[in-house]
């Protein structure tokens, strides 16, 4: 027995609507657990080892978690808030720009260093303030977004300074300050 036409029609149009829709809460669901999340207290429970995902790195706009199952979350970062993960050396480094929060390792390793950071107006940000990398090797800090640092860094009488800016399309992973 042949069905009208026009039902067949409605038929696929009702599937493919209620497919759209579910597609859309669910992702629209996705959004608003993204935005209900505390990005930098995330940031800090994946670096120290609290939090364990298969992956996650660092932009200058988000940060993008894969689980296990490779399920792939992205949060977006605080508005007026730039992550800067360095990682002074002397020895060994290597190229970075978006850090890995689980991938990248530094040679110095839960080490102190007296850091100071001045803006490009003159302003000091941070003033001979003792970090202590992780056991990654790096230190992380959040400093105020579209700016442009000098960023010194000392340990045993040995120095690294670099400008940094913090813009959206600025690295994350700073892997170029080598101590000398």
């Amino acid at each position: 027995m042949k069905k009208p036409l026009w039902m067949i029609v409605s038929a696929v149009v009702l599937i493919l609507l209620g497919t759209y829709l579910i597609a859309n809460t669910a992702g629209r669901d996705k959004a608003e657990q993204a935005e209900g999340t505390d990005v930098r207290k995330l940031v800090e429970d994946i670096s120290t080892g609290r939090e364990k995902p298969q992956s996650a790195s660092i932009s200058a706009t988000t940060l993008t978690v894969t689980e296990t199952g490779n399920k792939e979350t992205t949060y977006t970062l605080p508005e007026n808030e730039f992550f800067l993960s360095i990682a002074p050396y002397v020895q060994q480094t290597h190229p970075c720009e978006i850090h890995s929060l689980t991938g990248c390792q530094g040679e110095m390793v839960n080490e102190e260093f007296m850091v100071t950071i001045h803006d490009s107006e003159g302003n000091t940000f941070m003033k001979d303030e003792v970090l202590k990398s992780g056991a990654n090797g790096f230190m992380d800090l959040w400093v105020p977004r579209d700016r442009t640092y000098l960023i010194r860094i000392v340990q045993d009488g040995k120095v690294a300074e670099k400008q940094l800016s913090t813009y959206p399309d600025d690295q994350t992973c700073i892997t170029t300050m080598q101590l000398m």
